[in-house]
């Protein structure tokens, strides 16, 4: 578990990180991490891609969805199945989305790591026994992102940030359910979904938020570009679908 956790995360993220702190003038860590998250989003745009489009497949499939759910109510095998069959015949996988998200969280916690502890070394120093051969050690490390804001430190401006391009981030990419049809009978399930989205659109933004002012200004700086970037991946998506 240890040499997954160093391979394939915390050493590539750690040796990137001082990559970009090397070649930036003034060695500002900040900017190194906009840099190392860019490199982390373009390495996962397949997957990213994917899983928008996937997103925007289940919204379309929504109505023969809804029709297979009451043929197959008695059955819920069949009933599995004749979904799977129409997910796979539109070429979509719906467990991409959630792979993203789990994806996703080891980079988190590796990115965290490499500015506050860098392998028993925090930055501004460096440690050079997790360095590649082809990585030299910066020459100055600029802790004060932009000469403003402490990068290990607390920072309400990025939080806010986070939570912000959270919200338009989801706001683009979820679905609006349908409005409720007036005489009909209340439905668990619809007043279950409509919940959820309703906490999804703005309790998780807000929840973002907090995370990244409680942990560090480093980590709200990630989920500050990483919404920018997926946001940007939205009007892509939607104008080439």
């Amino acid at each position: 578990m240890n040499y997954i956790w160093h391979t394939f995360f915390f050493d590539p993220i750690y040796n990137a990180l001082v990559f970009f702190i090397d070649v930036i003038p003034g060695g500002d860590v900040g900017l190194a991490i906009i840099a190392t998250v860019l490199v982390v989003k373009t390495i996962l745009l397949p997957v990213s891609i994917k899983a928008a489009k996937t997103q925007r497949i289940m919204k379309e499939l929504e109505p023969k969805l809804k029709e297979i759910k009451e043929k197959h109510k008695d059955d819920k095998q069949v009933q599995a199945q004749a979904m799977m069959q129409t997910y796979k015949d539109a070429g979509m996988n719906p467990f991409a989305s959630i792979f993203l998200i789990f994806l996703q969280l080891p980079i988190i916690i590796a990115l965290y790591y490499s500015v506050s502890r860098g392998g028993g070394i925090p930055l501004p120093e460096i440690n050079t026994d997790l360095l590649y051969f082809f990585v030299e050690t910066p020459v100055r490390v600029t802790m004060d992102f932009l000469g403003m804001i402490d990068i290990t430190g607390k920072s309400v401006l990025l939080a806010l940030g986070a939570g912000v391009t959270q919200f338009i981030y989801i706001n683009l990419s979820m679905p609006k359910l349908p409005p409720k049809e007036e005489g009909a009978e209340p439905s668990i399930k619809d007043d279950f979904m409509r919940n959820m989205q309703t906490q999804m659109r703005y309790v998780m933004p807000v929840l973002i938020t907090f995370v990244a002012y409680s942990i560090s200004a480093a980590i709200a700086l990630y989920f500050l570009v990483s919404n920018l970037t997926m946001i940007a991946q939205e009007f892509y998506v939607k104008k080439h679908r």
